[in-house]
């Protein structure tokens, strides 16, 4: 087991990363306020982790409430929302009581939201079963849900009293979504980790095979990276770079998913097409070189990801992303790179060279 922690003060909280550890019943009993959880999943994961997380629970004696919800970013909801309050409600879960997310992105933020919000705030534990929640969503407290208009629009700063990150449950993730996982991996080598993406370029075979030491160092590494970008700017209000560099590509992938419709493409996919058009845009500003671009193509590409972009029309892409939460005083801040393994926040790119970016990597 690999451990690191989320330097917060009083709210600081431990990563545990390795296979086997739904059965460290241990980790989880040590967090609760008191014996009483309730889990909140999906209707895909639950047939294959919820026993086993579940039923050790209750052999500790835990009182446990099971919330099995639909699967897909389209159920990133109110309505969904909705499910998780009627279930805490009609099994009386008090104040005391802790939201355990068994799941992936989409769980995590949905369970973290209710749990910022059930009682005005109740403990939470994050137990990701996706590449993509392991190494990005489910560490550094954002949770929420999605908006017509916009992704990620609505939810709350509410950090974890633990993650637990089981390396096994990568065993049955569809490759799709194995790949979606590993676009916010190398986000983090082209951020602000050259070495670590020279390592991804070394082992995207390993990885893409699912090799267990390779996937246990990708997730440490990208989670040590969050923790210590979220201990120094943990509500991503530093006024340049801080938290929002952990956007590169969000802003043009988030209007990816919201203009395809959320589920259309994963997440991974739309932030994967979004690097590139960050990465384009980059040289077009002096930044990098052509090649350059190119590295970052072929990396996406070998990690199994798209490097062109929806065909949504360069004017639909701008509408959508002026509804972006980096929107400051109307003026949009991308995150983009001035050197590969160094991310800039900028507000001032000219607004033809963001639509040449966008058609380039669109074809439109």
């Amino acid at each position: 087991m690999l451990s690191l922690n989320v330097s917060l003060d009083d709210r600081a909280y431990p990563i545990h990363i390795g296979g086997g550890l739904l059965d460290r019943v241990d980790l989880i009993l040590g967090q609760l306020k008191s014996p009483r959880a309730a889990i909140v999943t999906n209707s895909t994961v639950a047939p294959l982790y919820l026993a086993a997380l579940a039923d050790p629970l209750r052999a500790a004696g835990v009182k446990l409430t099971e919330i099995v919800l639909p699967d897909g970013e389209q159920y990133k909801n109110w309505e969904t929302l909705n499910l998780i309050f009627d279930a805490l409600l009609a099994n009386r879960c008090d104040r005391s009581t802790t939201i355990i997310a068994l799941g992936g992105g989409v769980i995590g933020d949905l369970a973290g939201f209710a749990a910022a919000s059930y009682q005005r705030g109740v403990p939470f534990i994050q137990v990701p079963t996706t590449l993509l929640s392991q190494v990005d969503s489910s560490v550094g407290g954002k949770t929420g849900i999605n908006h017509p208009r916009g992704k990620n629009m609505i939810g709350a700063f509410w950090q974890p009293k633990l993650v637990l990150a089981d390396t096994d449950t990568l065993k049955t993730l569809p490759e799709r979504e194995l790949s979606s996982g590993l676009a916010e991996v190398i986000k983090y080598g082209l951020i602000r980790d050259l070495k670590f993406l020279e390592w991804l370029e070394a082992n995207m075979d390993k990885l893409r095979a699912r090799d267990a030491d390779a996937l246990a160092r990708a997730v440490e590494r990208s989670c040590a990276c969050k923790a210590e970008v979220v201990a120094a700017d943990e509500f991503e209000t530093a006024a340049e770079g801080g938290r929002a560099l952990l956007n590169l590509g969000h802003t043009f992938g988030h209007a990816i998913e919201t203009g395809l419709g959320y589920g259309v493409w994963l997440h991974g996919e739309a932030v994967a097409a979004g690097m590139v058009m960050a990465a384009d845009l980059s040289r077009r500003l002096g930044w990098l070189a052509a090649a350059d671009v190119a590295r970052v193509k072929s990396l996406l590409a070998r990690a199994g990801l798209p490097v062109q972009g929806a065909p949504l029309g360069a004017e639909r892409y701008l509408e959508l992303m002026g509804h972006d939460k980096k929107v400051v005083a109307g003026r949009l801040r991308l995150v983009l790179l001035k050197h590969i393994g160094e991310a800039v926040t900028w507000s001032d790119a000219p607004p033809g060279d963001i639509l040449a970016a966008i058609e380039e990597c669109c074809h439109v």
